[in-house]
């Protein structure tokens, strides 16, 4: 089945407010090009050379969004472009792209990486550290950044209840913050796998790969 249709197939069984982000990581710019003739704007990319490369060749009003594990000294690359950074895990890292964003005169949306999953390999805040955060009042001395949300990775598990629990949780935590002066409105999780319970659970923006561009080629080291 062809990109086109992937995508076609996808839009119509999610609603209309869920935003469907292509993972696009290691595809090449033909796929890409397919997609966004399919009306397809939103991207993901894990690694930033490959981003920045992308960026370079592929029509400009792409959303690039990063939602790999971001390094503090790689911002500096995608702070002139990036739409959204899915995967702030610090408070060092925030700074960091609060500091390149001055430097592009700009502000980046941001989204807050909540620690879910039972792996200790995954990133990110836990819930605890995260509300510590936002209350601290860091966040409202970083001019350039915008934190609208929050993303989360569900354990790699085939126990369809657990994966339910776990984004059940970011969503009663982002609930729970409602009257915060941030709307905090935007919930990234699920994947090609999951991405049905993750809307049935709240999520507004899934990260969909291998069921539009088929599955991943993975790189030679």
């Amino acid at each position: 089945m062809a990109i086109k249709e992937n995508i076609l197939n996808i839009r119509s069984s999610i609603p209309d407010y869920v935003t469907l982000i292509a993972v696009s990581k290691t595809k090449p710019n033909e796929a890409i090009l397919e997609a966004y003739e399919a009306g397809q704007k939103d991207f993901g990319e894990n690694y930033v050379q490959e981003l920045v490369d992308k960026y370079g060749q592929l029509p400009k009003d792409i959303h690039w969004h990063y939602i790999g594990h971001l390094q503090s000294n790689k911002v500096k690359f995608i702070a002139p472009f990036v739409h959204l950074i899915h995967g702030i895990d610090s408070l060092k890292l925030l700074q960091q792209v609060n500091k390149q964003a001055q430097k592009n005169n700009r502000v980046i949306n941001c989204l807050l990486q909540i620690h879910i999953a039972q792996e200790e390999t995954k990133f990110g805040f836990d819930l605890k550290e995260c509300l510590e955060l936002l209350k601290s009042g860091e966040l409202q001395q970083l001019a350039n950044v915008n934190v609208i949300g929050f993303m989360g990775m569900a354990s790699n598990t085939s126990d369809e209840t657990q994966i339910r629990k776990e984004f059940h949780a970011l969503n009663e935590f982002q609930k729970s913050l409602v009257t915060n002066k941030h709307p905090l409105n935007v919930l990234s999780f699920g994947m090609s796998s999951d991405y049905k319970i993750a809307i049935e659970e709240g999520s507004t923006m899934i990260r969909v790969g291998s069921i539009i561009f088929g599955e991943r080629e993975y790189r030679k080291q």
